[in-house]
């Protein structure tokens, strides 16, 4: 048994399939789905979200948005979603120093701070990311 997955962005769709669980960050902390899950609203925050699928499993990094589940299917609507393969670390860490320094200029700027922080969420949410991909790899297999 498993459930339909679809992520979806304001620009595309970043994947549509089956999974066998997927696991979520919620402002409450990462919850896991498996199929028959009661049904479900929550927010979607940023960090990573991990698709188990037979034969392994696929990491993305995502932004804000909102999660719906009804059991047999999930939906995620998020502001932004990466996967975890094409996300370089270098970048990320130059993005997350930029937006640092936004925030630290718009300290007294309502909305220009609202959004800097929002800007230095999504970067350490995709930098969790490459870094929990990259232990993940260098991890032997369960049962080695």
């Amino acid at each position: 048994m498993s459930l339909h997955l679809s992520i979806i962005t304001p620009d595309q769709v970043i994947f549509e399939g089956d999974a066998d669980s997927i696991s979520l960050p919620t402002p409450d902390g990462e919850i896991t789905v498996l199929p028959h899950h009661i049904p479900l609203m929550s927010i979607l925050v940023p960090g990573s979200m991990i698709v188990r699928r037979l034969g392994g499993e696929e990491i993305f990094a995502v932004s804000g948005g909102v999660i719906e589940v009804d059991g047999k299917a999930v939906r995620v609507l998020a502001d932004t979603a990466d996967r975890a393969e094409g996300l370089e670390e270098e970048a990320i860490l130059r993005a997350k120093a930029a937006a640092e320094k936004l925030v630290s200029e718009k300290r007294h700027d309502v909305e220009g701070f609202a959004e800097a922080t929002a800007i230095l969420d999504r970067e350490l949410g995709r930098l969790k990311t490459v870094r929990r991909r990259r232990t993940r790899r260098a991890s032997p297999p369960a049962g080695s």
